[in-house]
């Protein structure tokens, strides 16, 4: 058994490197992409368990484009075979058993990870994007014929220099740096890691004593990007992930900020943690080998945030 979970993204110092996304294809609401948005058309293959699928799924909700983008759930047990369909929800597109009929379908010599979310093209029978960040913005952005909610705007152009700027250090220190403290193969590398984790952790916190959302008083992309990792957090990452230092209920602010849009409508549905517990727990053998998933711990999502102070 190898030592790392995912040896072929893990660098010879030990630390975690994420494999870049496949398919990279856009969809575009003037069809300039060749990949013109279309209610029904386009597919979209989540898992309830993956935080960078949980982001399409919570925009997707938030703009009103169930009836648009159909949706599949894949089961959130993942073995060598990556994900799968279940009998209570199969694949309705294709038939397929496994996810990764759907990669190869695309590109017959796909050999790496494979992941979620995933935009299909029922029309030609493709892959079109399976990088999550771009997801998001084309759910967020080109569909908005066809959304119930087309007014809602996460990326005003006025603040997109300062959401680009939130998002890439949160994505490298949190989104991503709960799996380079995870999946590390060294201490050096898993050390570097948590410093990072929670130096930005504090920052955050801090910075939400005055705001209340990370750019003001407006919810943005940044939110909903920072918001699929805390919800894991106490649940999962700090445990499972090793990133034990301080627990998300710890933070006056960041556990506040967390209750808030958790319980915005919409959201709390959007968040499962029996998948998200039995997926980290049960798939993960060179880190969790007896696959026990743990009873705790004792979550608060439903208390009052009390950010009601700082407006918005």
């Amino acid at each position: 058994m190898s030592r790392t979970q995912f040896p072929n993204e893990t660098s010879s110092s030990g630390a975690w490197v994420r494999q870049k996304s496949a398919f990279r294809e856009l969809v575009t609401a003037d069809g300039s992409s060749g990949f013109p948005a279309e209610a029904g058309r386009y597919h979209l293959y989540v898992s309830y368990a993956c935080p960078w699928a949980s982001r399409t799924i919570i925009v997707r909700r938030l703009k009103g484009l169930e009836a648009a983008i159909p949706m599949t759930v894949v089961d959130p047990e993942r073995d060598e075979t990556g994900w799968r369909f279940t009998s209570e929800e199969p694949d309705p597109v294709n038939g397929y058993e496994f996810l990764q009929e759907a990669y190869r379908a695309t590109d017959p010599d796909f050999e790496a990870r494979v992941t979620v979310p995933l935009l299909w093209d029922t029309e030609t029978g493709r892959a079109v994007n399976n990088e999550s960040s771009e997801v998001m913005r084309m759910v967020h952005s080109e569909f908005n014929q066809f959304a119930a909610n087309p007014g809602l705007d996460l990326y005003p152009e006025h603040l997109r220099d300062e959401i680009d700027g939130l998002n890439k250090r949160i994505y490298r220190t949190v989104n991503d740096g709960v799996y380079r403290c995870g999946f590390a193969g060294s201490q050096e590398a898993y050390a570097e890691a948590f410093v990072e984790l929670f130096e930005s952790l504090d920052w955050l916190d801090d910075l939400l004593a005055g705001r209340r959302y990370l750019t003001g008083d407006l919810i943005t992309e940044a939110d909903w990007r920072l918001f699929v990792t805390l919800v894991r957090f106490d649940a999962v990452y700090a445990s499972h992930f090793k990133c034990n230092l301080r627990r998300i209920a710890d933070y006056e602010n960041l556990s506040g900020y967390l209750r808030e849009l958790y319980q915005l409508p919409g959201i709390r549905e959007t968040v499962n943690f029996d998948h998200i517990k039995r997926h980290y727990y049960r798939t993960h053998p060179q880190i969790n080998p007896s696959r026990i998933v743990p009873l705790g711990p004792e979550l608060d999502l439903e208390s009052p945030p009390g950010r009601g102070h700082l407006g918005g």
